[in-house]
């Protein structure tokens, strides 16, 4: 009995060893580059989901500008939620590059069929609320977004430099606003504390659920999409936080949570993940008002994107009707 002979085996793709060795060699892959499906497929669902989390986390901070009290304090909110649109326009103008369309990226927002950060569907009850965002969510973002001013892909990556920039300075006002209030009186101090135990375990979940249920992370890292798992982020995190909390004098609510000798880190509790896949499958504190708001000021903004659509063409129809001028009165 005679065995077939095997198949001899496909020449490699050179498009494919073209961008696995960009990754290999740590080279960044940019939007005139030939890249697999699936790697583009999961950029636009990142990018998109960052920038929807930066456009809906205007909202909590948004709703204490006309309640801020002072001007100072006005002013310092302001230019931060207008920061934060400034990234949601970085990071579609980012997705585009991939071929995404930013019309539909928010449409699809809007009727519910792409997500955004889950620490957005949290209410921000009082102004101490403001300064812990600041304090962890900005926080969180750091530790999460500076690793991507590394990513593999060039516009995300160069995008996240002036974002991370921002991100640190808004960290630092909101740990100032905790710091002014904890020299304050008795109800200041007792209305940051509050806040500080309403967001910690929710800020804990903003990097996604633990590495063994995160059904994208060990692709994009191996991509270099992405250089960190969940749970490291999350480690530096609770490392980073930890020392902030002492200088502060806030204790954080993990009964859990103590430095561990043996592995040079803390050990903390386990987050809700039940909770977690709740808010993220929308049925958090504030998921349907934040998405509604959001489709109602896509609404509302119709008339503006139309008048700058069709000033745009107009000034366009101007520009060619004067080059076509110039090509008359100057024939060759």
């Amino acid at each position: 009995m005679t065995t077939a002979a095997a198949e001899p085996a496909a020449p490699p793709d050179p498009l494919q060893q073209h961008f696995d060795d960009t990754i290999a060699r740590d080279h960044r892959v940019e939007p005139r580059d030939w890249m697999p499906e699936g790697y583009r497929r999961t950029l636009v669902r990142q990018i998109a989901q960052h920038a929807h989390s930066e456009i809906i986390g205007m909202q909590p901070e948004g709703d204490w500008i006309t309640r801020a009290p002072s001007l100072r304090r006005k002013a310092i909110l302001f230019a931060k939620v207008q920061d934060e649109a400034g990234h949601g326009l970085y990071l579609y103008s980012a997705a585009e590059t991939l071929g995404a369309d930013r019309a539909d990226l928010t449409r699809r927002l809007i009727e519910g069929r792409q997500k955004y950060s889950s620490i957005f569907n949290y209410p921000a009850d009082t102004f101490a609320d403001v300064g812990v965002i600041g304090w962890f969510v900005d926080g969180a973002a750091i530790c999460n977004q500076v690793p991507l001013c590394r990513s593999s892909y060039g516009p995300y990556a160069r995008a996240m430099v002036r974002v991370c920039k921002e991100e640190s300075f808004h960290q630092r006002q909101g740990y100032e606003l905790l710091l002014t209030m904890m020299r304050g009186t008795e109800g200041q101090r007792a209305m940051v504390q509050n806040a500080v135990d309403r967001w910690w375990w929710p800020s804990l979940m903003m990097f996604g659920p633990p590495d063994g249920d995160s059904p994208n992370s060990a692709q994009s890292t191996a991509w270099k999409i992405k250089r960190h798992s969940n749970d490291e982020l999350r480690q530096r995190f609770v490392d980073m936080t930890v020392p902030q909390a002492e200088r502060l004098g806030v204790t954080l609510p993990d009964p859990e949570l103590r430095w561990n000798e043996e592995r040079g880190s803390h050990d903390f509790g386990t987050p809700d993940w039940t909770e977690l896949q709740r808010v993220i499958s929308g049925d958090g504190p504030r998921n349907a008002e934040r998405v509604s708001r959001r489709r109602a000021a896509h609404e509302e903004g119709t008339w503006v994107r139309e008048a700058a659509a069709a000033h745009a063409a107009k000034q366009a129809e101007r520009r060619e009707e004067a080059a076509t001028s110039r090509s008359v009165a100057c024939p060759r």
